[in-house]
């Protein structure tokens, strides 16, 4: 049973603080943009994103309590709330709508997404999300505390409460923003460093091995921990030192349009590794694998959460039937009105339906209601039980570009424009599922620490239309830099989702390579060996997610060392993940500002092809120093994570 009937929040509901300040809200859209913009650049590179509500919380503790000598938790809290919108709203939209661009790039769709396009699907699958999960909340938050512990709500609580140590947690990420800055500077902006070390051939050998040098890699597998980053790296090492040796020897003289690519028609694979080595290997033949193995560990994360997709579902419907629209007079128990949420879901239901520039017919606007609130539901819920970051966000969107691509090919639209609208239909609603889980999250911080739901739920709102409006620039930005797809941006998340909905509509797909990684992912299952890290290591560069274990290692080293106290080591934990979240957003950002870089020109380059220009190292000397440089990022995590705080 639940423990509600006895809990009282930290701030009481009859005691009035400020909360949805201008300072709050400020603060609150500077950080959606900042976090939703380096969570779209790391979400694009890695094919995860990672949780902003902790570091905006110290951040907003930091400087309201420390710069502005202001003291009230409910403002923070409102902070954090606006904050992490940004980043859950950007790891919806790029894990689909990257799509859109790859098919204007080759040719299937006439012209690129318009911004316009971008923002009203982020901000209606933000909206929606927001909405979806008003009238869950007195069952999800109220009815079931204690039953549902919202593992990052309840932390990102606790952060707040101890607010006495906000100045010098918000220096670490801070901190971490600025190193991570300057080391992105010095191996993507000046290119002093290569980005990547790779061992040379041995003896004929056609497998490669190497790592990338960069400051968010080595973040994300230090917060990931070392099981996580494991599984990717196996998933890598078995890519490129098994798979690619074994396709170049059994299959040299095998032409590639034998294995589906018609792209390479006349082309046989000893001849393609001659000219371009491993890496060809991988991006013609391994990708295919490894995105069958993704899709496979998505559908089997959704199977094993149906009896608990269903009872959540079944038991958020019962505790809606029973509570009030309005709530009642306590501070602490007021919503937005029922009216208001229904009517807002309708509007937004007629605008994805009749605005031109998106691509979604009427089929499609009853399948994101329909389909959107179901899986808001199942977001909202599961994320109370296994948190944000194992809410199988993945498998609901490869679930709902099933569905819909299905349904749009059975009622006649098995076109480009059919294509286009599975998509926008897919993203629409992965952005819900990301938002509602985010929205609950937030409602268990607020309901711990006696803020008011229905300006959370506004602060939510802000937050999604702050972010809405800036990831269509960023997205824009980032493929005019690099291009979707590319070494910079592999997108590995959206081309699966493009290679689904052709498959299905009969496009060009090698299914011989993509139902090999669906066996292999079953053999893994049967092995019980986590599918998704695996295979999202498998399909990314073995370079990529060696850095990320780089990091995991490092946390791994801190699990295992000799502390005086479980406090100390809990405080150097703390430490080294908040730092890892300033490495993370301090590379995002320089990321970002690259990528303008790249896009002015400047003679017959750009700007950033001036700036890498000045100071490059090559050859073995170039190798040398990039090691180096790892090492300093090394180093540098290690000494943050073991800085003492103020009061310590």
């Amino acid at each position: 049973m639940n423990d509600n009937t006895n809990f009282k929040p930290y701030v009481s509901a009859d005691k009035v603080l400020p909360e949805f300040t201008v300072t709050s809200i400020v603060m609150g859209i500077i950080l959606a943009i900042v976090f939703g913009a380096a969570n779209a650049y790391l979400g694009l590179k890695v094919g995860m994103t990672v949780s902003a509500s902790i570091p905006a919380a110290v951040i907003s503790m930091g400087v309201i309590r420390v710069i502005m000598r202001r003291n009230s938790i409910l403002e923070s809290n409102m902070v954090q709330t606006i904050g992490s919108a940004g980043e859950s709203l950007a790891a919806g939209a790029i894990f689909t709508m990257p799509a859109l661009f790859l098919w204007a790039a080759e040719g299937t769709l006439e012209s690129m997404p318009t911004y316009l396009e971008i923002t009203i699907i982020a901000l209606c699958g933000g909206i929606l999300g927001v909405m979806f999960m008003i009238p869950l909340r007195r069952s999800l938050i109220v009815q079931e505390h204690g039953v549902l512990p919202y593992p990052e709500g309840t932390a990102c609580a606790e952060v707040l409460l101890a607010g006495e140590e906000g100045g010098s947690n918000a220096a670490t990420v801070f901190a971490g923003m600025g190193f991570g800055a300057l080391f992105k500077l010095i191996v993507d902006g000046f290119k002093i460093v290569p980005s990547e070390v790779n061992t040379p051939e041995i003896g004929g050998f056609p497998g490669q091995i190497g790592t990338q040098i960069y400051p968010a890699l080595i973040g994300v597998g230090y917060i990931c921990g070392p099981q996580i980053s494991s599984y990717m790296f196996a998933g890598g090492v078995i890519a490129w030192l098994v798979l690619i040796p074994a396709v170049v020897f059994f299959g040299g003289s095998v032409d590639f349009e034998t294995l589906g690519n018609v792209d390479l028609a006349g082309k046989t694979i000893a001849e393609v590794y001659a000219s371009d080595g491993a890496s060809a290997i991988w991006s013609n033949v391994i990708k295919y694998i490894g995105a069958g193995a993704i899709a496979t560990g998505g559908v089997i994360s959704l199977i094993k959460s149906l009896p608990l997709i269903v009872s959540t579902f079944a038991k958020a419907m019962k505790g809606m039937s029973g509570s009030k629209n309005g709530g009642t007079e306590l501070r602490t128990d007021r919503d937005i009105k029922m009216p208001i949420v229904l009517g807002t879901i309708l509007i937004v239901a007629i605008v994805l339906w009749l605005v031109p520039a998106v691509p979604v017919n009427l089929i499609g606007g009853l399948l994101i209601v329909i389909f959107g609130f179901f899986f808001a539901t199942v977001s909202s819920r599961m994320v109370g039980l296994v948190g944000s970051s194992n809410n199988p966000v993945s498998g609901l969107a490869i679930a709902t570009v099933l569905i819909a691509t299905f349904v749009l090919k059975a009622t006649g639209s098995n076109n480009a424009a059919g294509m286009a609208g599975a998509i926008a239909i897919a993203s629409v609603i992965c952005v819900v599922a990301a938002i509602a889980g985010d929205t609950s999250q937030d409602l268990k911080t607020g309901y711990i620490v006696g803020a008011t739901p229905i300006k959370q739920q506004y602060g939510e709102l802000v937050g999604v239309v702050a972010s809405g409006l800036a990831i269509a620039g960023v997205m824009v930005l980032l493929n005019n830099a690099w291009g979707f797809g590319s070494e910079e941006l592999p997108a590995a998340q959206a081309t699966l989702m493009k290679m689904i909905v052709e498959g299905i509509m009969g496009g060009k797909l090698p299914w011989i390579l993509v139902f090999m990684g669906v066996f292999l992912a079953l053999a893994l299952e049967i092995l019980r060996v986590p599918v998704m890290p695996f295979a999202i290591g498998l399909y990314l560069p073995v370079q990529l997610s060696a850095c990320i274990m780089v990091g995991g290692v490092v946390r791994l080293v801190f699990d295992k060392m000799k502390m005086k106290s479980e406090d100390e080591r809990k405080r150097r934990t703390t430490n080294g993940t908040l730092y890892c979240a300033g490495l993370i957003a301090g590379e995002g950002i320089v990321g970002i500002l690259l990528a303008v870089f790249a896009v002015i020109p400047m003679g017959e380059g750009t700007f950033a092809d001036k700036l890498g220009q000045l100071f490059n190292l090559t050859g073995a000397a170039g190798v040398i120093a990039g090691l180096v440089v790892l090492a300093l990022m090394i180093y540098s995590l290690v000494a943050f994570s073991n800085r003492k705080t103020g009061n310590k």
